[in-house]
This record gives C-alpha cells, structure tokens and sequence, in this order.
C-alpha cells in the first residue's frame, strides 16, 4: 500500500496548500472512512468543475494546481482527494476511463467533436478493508444549474457517475475502464487524449478559455 500513501509528481500529498486544505477539512477526529466522506464533499464543492481549463501543461494535473486554481476538471479534482486521503493516511489512487455524457452542453460538444469524454478522472480509497470509487468531479452549484441529481459518497459504496437527471433522462454512462494508477500516467493520459482529439493538441498549448457555468445559464435561459 506504500505506493498509495506516499506524495507523488500529481497526487502532491506533501504540497503545503493541500495539508492545509485537508486538515482543514478532514473533521475533527472521526474514523477514516468519515475523513474521507469529508474530504469528497470538501473537493467536489470547494473546487468549481470547469473543463474548459484543460491545458497541455502537465503541472495542471497536480492536485495542489486545483487547489489554488480554484476550479478544475475531473482529472485534477480527482488527484486533489486522493492527495488530502494520502496526507490522511488513507490510501488513494486515480481511476481513468471513456465516458458519454448525454447532457453535455453543444459548445462542449463543438470542443470535443465527439459525444465520447476519453480519460475522465475518478478516486478510489481504501476503507474498511476495500477499494471504494469516489467521483468529486462536479460541484453542487453546476448540478443545479443543470438540474443533475449531485453524486453523494458514503464511503462504503461507489460513486462514479450521474445515471440520471431530475426529470429521468440518462446523463452518463462508462464506456471504457483504463484501471488504477498510483499517480497520472502522464504519457499514457495525453497520448490518449491525442488519439481521441488531435485538434486540441494543435496550435500551442493554450489553455481552452470559458465557464461552464455561462454555458449552464445560457441553456437555461434558451430553454
């Protein structure tokens, strides 16, 4: 388990920015799986979801980025948990897999050219003697702006995806599993990323500008 509770290049468990955050955020005392709980809730909300911050810069990957950046997607988010777990003594590691997200907003769609959403982050911790998956990925304030049901943890059983919204439509469904890993496998993650959308890695590394809570009040406001 060593792998999983030591600080990593992206699971930067030894920044001093995510030991503040986490003890501020672990709860006073408490078991572990009642840290980790906390510690969910504290990313998912704390940390606004905005994938239009995807940058070719590996540095963004870290949890610590996230962290004083404020907002970040599901990769990040997902490696700031498992960077507050580890600092807690809870062993952590990053889940990556293919998702489709039927929601998803037309220009985020224009983005991507593609209904598939390659290498979506998650966590899994280790609690109470198993590997439990955790997905701290989208705030409270963007499900409601979307009407999406928010993903709640318990830490005993998995958290990984919004199968439904408020009024029964399907909002995401896995497509493909790449496995756990004890850091972002940097290679394999953009190489990936390259295969599935070469546009975005043409033209420099420029971070792609935008607030997908304009895109969640523009489509309230058209509908």
């Amino acid at each position: 388990m060593q792998q999983y509770l030591k600080p990593s290049r992206f699971v930067d468990s030894d920044h001093p920015a995510v030991v503040e955050f986490a003890e501020n955020h672990r709860g006073q005392g408490g078991t572990p799986l009642e840290q980790a709980v906390a510690l969910y809730y504290a990313v998912r909300d704390r940390i606004r979801y905005n994938p239009y911050v995807f940058s070719l810069d590996p540095q963004t990957l870290c949890g610590s980025h996230a962290l004083q950046a404020g907002q970040s997607y599901c990769v990040p988010k997902a490696t700031l948990l498992a960077a507050c777990a580890r600092h807690c003594g809870i062993p952590a590691r990053i889940g990556l897999a293919d998702v489709k997200n039927h929601l998803a907003t037309p220009r985020l769609l224009e983005m991507l050219r593609s209904e598939m959403f390659a290498m979506h982050g998650y966590t899994e911790l280790f609690l109470e003697g198993r590997w439990v998956k955790a997905t701290p990925a989208f705030d409270i304030g963007l499900c409601e702006a979307f009407g999406v049901l928010p993903l709640e943890f318990d830490g005993r059983k998995d958290s990984v995806f919004h199968p439904f919204n408020h009024a029964g439509e399907r909002h995401m469904e896995y497509l493909r599993d790449h496995g756990q890993f004890a850091d972002v496998p940097e290679d394999f993650f953009f190489g990936y990323l390259q295969q599935c959308y070469p546009h975005l890695f043409t033209g420099g590394d420029t971070p792609l500008a935008g607030d997908l809570r304009i895109e969640a009040a523009k489509h309230e406001h058209n509908r």
